[in-house]
């Protein structure tokens, strides 16, 4: 699909040193730039989520108490 986009003078020149240095078209340079972009902010937005499910979670401190009871099990017989 084609589009039109203003871009910043400086910005448009890197890109077409760019996209001539990697042997590659202009408009597929920046459909990869966008592709990226887009993909790196939704990762971000998943972790912001579960960052938000977890903040509150007991998970760890369970995790730690499990630990210790592990080992206090384990070493029960051992002679120190």
């Amino acid at each position: 699909m084609k589009t039109a986009v203003s871009l910043p003078e400086r910005l448009y020149k890197d890109a077409e040193k760019a996209a001539k240095s990697m042997g590659i078209p202009r408009s597929q340079l920046f459909a990869k730039a966008l592709e990226e972009y887009i993909s790196h902010h939704k990762r971000d937005s998943v972790t912001e989520k579960l960052n938000e499910i977890y903040k509150n979670s007991t998970i760890e401190s369970n995790i730690e108490e499990a630990s210790l009871e592990s080992i206090r099990e384990l070493t029960k017989n051992d002679a120190w």
